[in-house]
């Protein structure tokens, strides 16, 4: 979800007409996604594997009849040729779950949301650490986070902001991104967000005399 050079000069625009009311900066970041949850993947595959070995032991006629596939001259198998067809059967349930999990779009469908939604959190604080965070004389930097393919959002503010603003207030914020990012449009999104918050800080951290940009208005793009 690539923005163009104009959707880039709109929200820089957006976040330039945002400041010139508060003492507030905002920073805007726009990620592809912010896991790869591959441990997600294991899981899953942990969980086929284990299903495989359920069915195994709830049918004890189906490891017989896959012996007889290709040894029908046999006689019946040994308990430890049993063991081994399990063993077998249960390590390709492992390894085509892993193989199918391997697309991406198939391994974030199955993620559960919580854990998206943890993971977003996570790397928006991160994020904020680094580029936001103390970066600004007030403490008065804002980080509007987008992660596109988890269609989840982050505002997170700095502590001069952050006692001022319910998370009410954030939510409505978010509101409006959350539903342009899902009909396509990300660049309306983070304009209608931006917008949102330079009102919020307008009205708890108005500008000041002589206030410098601190921050860089431009999208950050990961």
């Amino acid at each position: 979800m690539r923005l163009s050079d104009t959707d880039h000069a709109r929200v820089a625009g957006a976040v330039a007409r945002a400041e010139a009311n508060t003492a507030g900066e905002i920073v805007t970041v726009l990620a592809r996604r912010s896991d790869a949850y591959h441990d997600a993947a294991l899981q899953w595959s942990v969980l086929a594997m284990l299903l495989m070995l359920a069915l195994l032991a709830s049918v004890p006629g189906m490891a017989e009849a896959v012996h007889a596939t290709f040894e029908p001259w046999d006689e019946a198998p040994s308990p430890r040729t049993l063991m081994l067809i399990a063993l077998v059967l249960a390590t390709l349930t492992f390894m085509g779950a892993r193989l199918l999990l391997a697309w991406r779009p198939l391994r974030l469908a199955l993620t559960p949301g919580r854990t998206k939604t943890r993971r977003v959190h996570r790397q928006a604080l991160a994020l904020f650490r680094a580029g936001a965070e103390k970066r600004t004389k007030g403490r008065t930097g804002v980080l509007l986070y987008v992660s596109a393919e988890e269609h989840r959002a982050e505002i997170i503010a700095d502590a001069a902001i952050h006692d001022h603003v319910s998370p009410e207030c954030w939510g409505e914020a978010l509101a409006p991104l959350l539903a342009k990012m899902r009909a396509g449009r990300p660049a309306d999104g983070i304009v209608a967000a931006v917008e949102r918050i330079g009102a919020i800080l307008a009205e708890r951290i108005p500008s000041k005399e002589n206030d410098v940009n601190e921050l860089p208005d431009r999208l950050i793009e990961l």
